[in-house]
């Protein structure tokens, strides 16, 4: 099945369900456009892959089992072209199918039977997230919108990160994580904070390992030897931080 945009109210967020049980499709559809979001429908990978590069929907609700192409090559595709939050949903409930789906580029994992009053809390809090990283900075000079520390710059406007000069490919969420830590540079940020602040989950409980799969992420990209990092630090059993400048 493939739903379009037709009539669509370019006001309003739209948000992209793919799974292939019709039942959840509409359960989902019903309860986000009675919140006031458009919605986009697909029941398989690769219908998926298509309405979300054509139609760009500002979120995803991604489906793990999937015909014709699976959940987590869908959210790796998508990832290749689209900057969008997309909330992973299986009813899987190991570690491993956690950290994989993370690993491809999800900014959460839902697992089945959900509670459509989470659902709704999670999209929220990544599209206000969202929104945030692309509103346009007010500060006039260009140089308030940089963060530098060390080898590390993060241009805000752009929502770029570069290190030693050379571009890093951040996602949304991995940008905000990494902004986060560099404004507060030498201090450690638990994750619970990284939660409350980044993911904007005041209540949720049972995600740490979603932020430490994220600075996993970030690792990869930014540091020359993941086995020894210099910019993102863990303080074991505490939180991160990056590494300050040099005095």
């Amino acid at each position: 099945m493939e739903e379009l945009d037709i009539g669509r109210d370019m006001n309003k967020k739209t948000i992209l369900i793919v799974d292939d049980e019709e039942s959840i499709v509409e359960l989902l559809a019903y309860n986000l456009e009675k919140e006031g979001y458009n919605t986009l429908q697909a029941n398989d990978g690769t219908t998926a892959v298509d309405i979300a590069l054509r139609e760009k929907p500002d979120l995803i609700l991604l489906d793990v089992m999937l015909p014709n192409m699976d959940g987590i090559s869908v959210c790796k595709r998508i990832r290749y072209s689209l900057n969008v939050p997309i909330l992973m949903i299986s009813a899987k409930d190991t570690e491993l199918d956690k950290v994989v789906g993370l690993e491809m580029g999800a900014d959460d994992y839902i697992t089945k039977p959900f509670k459509i009053r989470e659902v709704m809390a999670r999209i929220k809090a990544n599209l206000r997230k969202s929104e945030l990283m692309v509103q346009p900075e007010v500060k006039s000079e260009s140089e308030e919108n940089k963060i530098v520390v060390g080898d590390l710059s993060l241009d805000l406007k752009k929502i770029e990160a570069r290190v030693k000069g050379e571009v890093v490919d951040l996602t949304i969420k991995e940008f905000e994580v990494l902004k986060y830590l560099a404004t507060q540079p030498g201090e450690v940020v638990t994750r619970e904070m990284l939660l409350k602040k980044v993911w904007g989950y005041d209540d949720y409980v049972g995600a740490i390992r979603t932020v430490d799969v994220t600075v996993n992420r970030i690792r990869d990209k930014i540091e020359k030897d993941k086995a020894n990092p210099k910019i993102l630090i863990t303080k074991r059993g505490v939180g991160y931080y990056v590494v300050g400048n040099k005095q």
